[in-house]
C-alpha cells in the first residue's frame, strides 16, 4: 500500500514520468529478476503444504484453511451450476450462508473456478496463496519503481516488504484474503493521480473499477487503505494548502466519478450483504473491538520469520501478529524518518501515517508484554456500536504501519543509493530526495546504509508456514458412495456436525467433493435470534449433545426427550443420512448416535444411519 510521493509527482501533475531513454533491456531484466525472486519467496512460504498438498492444512489456523478451501469449491460450484454466488445453501442447510456477509473472496474464487474444477481446492489454495503474496510484492515494486524511487534495488526491497511483511505472512496461515493486496498499491497510486488536469474522468473510472473489484476480494483491507489515503490526503492538504486548493476541484470530480462507478457496480452485492437472507448487524458483543496491538509486539520478531520464536506467543501473541518488526527494523525506521523527514515530503507523509495508525492500533487498553497496563487506549473513547467500527479489529490498523515501513525502506535505500538513474524525473528544488551528493569523504556512508537496511530486513525473511496433516475424507465420500442415499433436496449430516470449533474434517468433506451435497452447520458468520452476527449456526439440541460427548469423551445420560429432539433436528436439517467416518472420538460418537436414532450399518469405510424412515 505505497504512498506515492506528492513532491516528486504532485497531484497537480502527471505521476507517470517519461520513459527513460536508456536501453529498455536493463530495467526489463531487473523487473524480471524482481518478480522471479518474489515468486520464489511465495513458493518458499507455501513449501510445507506441497509436501502433501491433498492432506495438509495450516497448523495455526486449520479451520480457516479449510474454510477457504471450501470457498474455492463454492466459486467452482456457483460457476458450474450458474447459481448466485452471493448466497449458498450448501452449508448451514437449510438456512444457508450469506456469502457477501462473510470473507468469501469471490473476486478470486469465481475467476479461478475452472482451475478448481480441474485441480481441486487444495491445490488451487496452495497455488493461489503463494501467487497472491508474490503479486502484492510485484504491484508494489511496479508502483515504487515507476513513481517513487529511481533505484530498482530500492523498489525491490520495498516491494518485498510490502508483499511479505511479518503481519502479512502471519495472515497467510489460513487467511489468504489478507495477503491478496495486489490491487491496493494501484488504488493508492490512482488516488494520488485524481488531481491530474484533463484526466479526471479516466482516473475516476480506473479508480472506481479497482475499488469495485477489491470489494469482492477483501473489504476490510480496502477500508484500511481508504483510511490511510484519507489521512495522507489531509496531511498533504495541511502541508501544501496552496497546491491543494489548486487541484481540489479536479480531485473532487474524479473522486466523484470513481465513487459513483464503484457504487453502481457493487450496489446490489452491498445491499445483499446487509439486507439479504442470513445478513446481520454487527457482531455479538463486539468480539474484536478489544483486540489491540501489544506495544512489545512492535520490537518482537514474528513467529514465521527466520528470527522468530513461537514461545513468545504465550505472552504477547494473544491476538494477531500485524507488526512484529523486530527491534533492528524499528530502530532503522526511526533513524530513517529523522534523517529523511526534513528533506523528503514523502517521508513526512509516512511519519504521519506511522504515528496515527500506531496509536490507533493500540485498542481500548494499552498492553505491554501481554499485560494490560490499565492505561486507556484510543479505542476506549469510541462507541462500540458505530457502523463499520463495530466490526473492526484495532490491531489490524497496524497493517497500515507495515505498509508505511515498506515504503520507507524503499526511500531509505534510494537515498543511500544517491537517487539512482531510474525513470522518475528529478525533484524540484528543495522538495525531496536529493541526487547523488556522496563525495569522497562520505562514500563510506553508502555501504553502511546498505548494511543497516539488510541487517534490519534479513531477520524478517519468512520461513515456510507450518502445516499439519489432516485426515482425508472417507472413501465413501470421495468415491460417491453416498449418492444413492442423498436425493435432491436432502442433506448429508456428517458427525461431528461442522462448526467453528468442531468438525474440521467433516467441513472438508463438502469442500473436497466441491459441494456435491449440502450439509448442516459450518464455519461462517450468520445472524442469531437478535440479528447479531455470531460464528457458526446456532446449536440445536443434537449438535450440542455431539459436542458435549466429544469434549467429555463419554455419552451423557439420554432421555426420550433427547431422542425426540434428535428426530426433530434431523427433520429440520432435511437429513437423508447421518455419516460417521474415522475420528479420534469415533467409538463414543457411534455410541451416542446409536442411542439416539438406532443402530448404523457399515458401508465402505463409514458408519451410516439412513434416517429417511425417521424424518419422512
Amino acid at each position: 500500500m505505497p504512498v506515492v510521493d506528492p513532491s516528486l509527482n504532485s497531484v497537480s501533475e502527471p505521476l507517470a514520468a517519461e520513459p527513460s531513454r536508456r536501453p529498455r533491456r536493463r530495467p526489463a531484466r531487473a523487473d524480471v529478476l524482481a518478480i522471479g525472486a518474489y515468486v520464489l519467496l511465495g513458493v518458499l512460504v507455501c513449501l510445507n503444504y506441497w509436501v502433501d498438498v491433498q492432506n495438509r492444512v495450516s497448523s495455526h489456523l486449520p479451520t480457516d484453511h479449510s474454510w477457504f478451501e471450501w470457498l474455492f469449491s463454492h466459486g467452482a460450484y456457483s460457476v458450474r451450476h450458474l447459481e448466485n454466488p452471493l448466497f449458498t445453501a450448501r452449508q448451514n442447510a437449510p438456512d444457508g450462508v450469506n456469502m457477501m456477509a462473510n470473507t468469501s473472496l469471490l473476486g478470486v474464487t469465481l475467476p479461478l473456478a475452472p482451475l478448481t474444477m480441474l485441480l481441486g481446492p487444495q491445490v488451487v489454495y496452495a497455488l493461489y496463496l503463494g501467487a497472491a503474496l508474490a503479486a502484492t510484492a510485484g504491484t508494489s515494486y511496479w508502483v515504487l519503481s515507476r513513481h517513487l524511487v529511481r533505484s530498482r534495488a530500492a523498489a525491490f526491497v520495498g516491494g518485498a516488504f510490502l508483499g511479505f511483511a511479518p503481519g502479512i505472512v502471519h495472515h497467510a496461515n489460513g487467511q489468504p484474503n489478507f495477503v491478496s493486496n495486489f490491487l491496493l498499491p494501484l488504488i493508492v497510486l490512482r488516488v494520488f493521480r485524481l488531481g491530474e488536469p484533463g484526466r479526471w474522468r479516466r482516473n475516476g473510472v480506473v479508480l472506481g473499477l479497482l475499488v469495485a473489484y477489491q470489494i469482492f476480494i477483501n473489504e476490510e483491507m480496502l477500508l484500511l487503505t481508504a483510511l490511510a489515503c484519507l489521512v495522507a490526503v489531509v496531511a498533504y492538504a495541511v502541508m501544501r494548502p496552496a497546491r491543494t486548493r489548486a487541484v481540489a476541484g479536479t480531485f473532487a470530480a474524479a473522486l466523484g466519478v470513481g465513487g459513483g462507478l464503484a457504487l453502481l457496480l457493487t450496489a446490489y452485492p452491498i445491499w445483499f450483504q446487509f439486507n439479504g437472507p442470513q445478513s446481520y448487524r454487527g457482531l455479538q458483543g463486539g468480539v474484536f473491538h478489544s483486540w489491540g496491538e501489544d506495544l512489545a509486539a512492535f520490537v518482537t520478531f514474528a513467529r514465521d520469520t527466520v528470527a522468530g520464536d513461537e514461545a513468545v506467543e504465550q505472552t504477547i501473541g494473544l491476538t494477531e501478529q500485524n507488526t512484529w518488526f523486530g527491534w533492528p527494523l524499528v530502530l532503522l525506521s526511526l533513524v530513517a524518518l529523522v534523517l529523511l523527514v526534513r528533506r523528503s515530503f514523502t517521508a513526512r507523509i509516512l511519519a504521519v501515517l506511522v504515528v496515527v495508525f500506531t496509536v490507533a492500533s493500540i485498542g481500548p487498553t494499552v498492553r505491554l508484554n501481554g499485560v494490560e497496563t490499565g492505561t486507556a487506549g484510543p479505542w476506549s473513547y469510541i462507541p462500540d456500536d458505530l457502523p463499520l467500527v463495530e466490526m473492526m479489529m484495532p490491531t489490524r490498523l497496524a497493517l497500515v504501519v507495515a505498509a508505511a515501513v515498506g515504503v520507507l525502506l524503499a526511500l531509505a535505500w534510494d537515498a543511500v543509493n544517491g537517487g539512482g538513474r531510474g525513470p522518475v524525473p528529478a525533484p524540484r528544488s528543495g522538495d525531496d530526495t536529493p541526487g547523488d551528493t556522496a563525495g569522497p569523504r562520505r562514500r563510506w556512508l553508502r555501504p553502511v546504509g546498505y548494511a543497516a537496511i539488510v541487517l534490519a530486513v534479513l531477520p524478517l525473511v519468512p520461513r515456510p508456514l507450518p502445516a499439519r496433516p489432516v485426515e482425508p475424507p472417507p472413501h465413501f465420500i470421495t468415491a460417491g458412495g453416498w449418492r444413492p442415499y442423498v436425493p435432491a433436496g436432502r442433506t448429508l449430516v456428517p458427525v461431528p456436525i461442522p462448526s467453528n470449533v468442531h468438525g474440521l474434517p467433516t467441513l472438508r468433506w463438502s469442500a473436497l467433493t466441491q459441494q456435491a451435497f449440502p450439509i448442516p452447520g459450518g464455519y461462517f458468520i450468520g445472524p442469531n435470534e437478535l440479528g447479531e452476527g455470531v460464528f457458526g449456526a446456532p446449536n440445536r439440541p443434537t449438535s450440542s449433545l455431539v459436542y458435549t460427548t466429544m469434549d467429555k469423551n463419554a455419552v451423557p445420560a439420554l432421555t426420550d426427550e433427547n431422542r425426540r429432539q434428535a428426530v426433530e433436528d434431523l427433520r429440520f436439517w432435511k437429513a437423508s443420512v447421518v455419516v460417521l467416518g474415522a475420528h479420534p472420538r469415533e467409538a463414543v460418537l457411534r455410541e451416542l448416535m446409536t442411542a439416539l436414532i438406532g443402530p448404523p450399518q457399515r458401508v465402505d469405510d463409514v458408519w451410516l444411519w439412513d434416517v429417511r424412515p425417521l424424518v419422512g
